[in-house]
């Protein structure tokens, strides 16, 4: 049981590393607004992509929730008897941060089709609903990657202390997770790049290591 539950972990981490990447591909190709300035273009661009927008929600908060709920417990199930405390401590961050994920993409996609509505009707109502909306979004689950950076760094710590996962992987991880943490320092906020990177080789790496055992 153990076994399979590992299993899933590694294809979980595979998947959430695949998220990323899918994530940032949208959001520098399809969904780059960039070239659109002030909240009018803006919720007018979210009107005109809000397919590609729903999907892109749905994928990189929703789905990547989800699935992260599977990896949490695996790797608590893995690395709880060497640093117990740690992981308890570990999981309960990684499920909370799943569900502030889940909750940021179930706001941005109702949120969002009740703005592109409303936008023909009254533009100014559907901006400083849309900004309210975003604000929102930002603080549970885009603004800054405080719980996620400590689960991360705890799950690293606890893998250091039970030698149960590769010790570069972990000094990587602890980098990720502090990087992470720092993100909720507005001088530090281009550190969420760099989680967000981080992130994408730790997830992949930590899949491989679970897959081959």
């Amino acid at each position: 049981m153990i076994g399979c539950l590992q299993k899933l972990g590694g294809i979980a981490a595979l998947i959430e590393a695949a998220l990323y990447v899918t994530g940032f591909g949208l959001f520098l190709t399809i969904l780059d607004s960039s070239g659109y300035e002030g909240h009018v273009q803006q919720v007018a661009f979210l009107a005109e992509k809000q397919i590609a927008s729903y999907i892109a929600n749905l994928l990189i908060y929703v789905v990547f929730g989800v699935v992260l709920v599977v990896l949490a417990l695996a790797l608590h199930a893995r690395l709880k008897d060497g640093s117990p405390a740690i992981m308890q401590t570990a999981t309960a961050f990684g499920l909370i941060w799943a569900g502030l994920v889940i909750a940021s993409g179930m706001i941005a996609n109702i949120g969002s089709s009740t703005v592109v509505a409303l936008f023909d009707e009254n533009q100014d109502q559907a901006v400083s609903l849309w900004i309210a909306i975003t604000t929102l979004r930002e603080a549970l689950g885009g603004g800054n990657e405080i719980v996620g950076g400590l689960w991360v760094l705890l799950v690293s710590w606890a893998a250091l202390r039970s030698d149960k996962l590769p010790k570069v992987l972990n000094y990587l991880g602890a980098l990720v997770g502090l990087a992470g943490i720092l993100t909720v320092v507005p001088a530090f906020y281009v550190l969420m790049d760099v989680f967000g990177l981080g992130q994408i080789v730790w997830f992949a790496w930590l899949g491989i290591v679970m897959l081959r055992e």
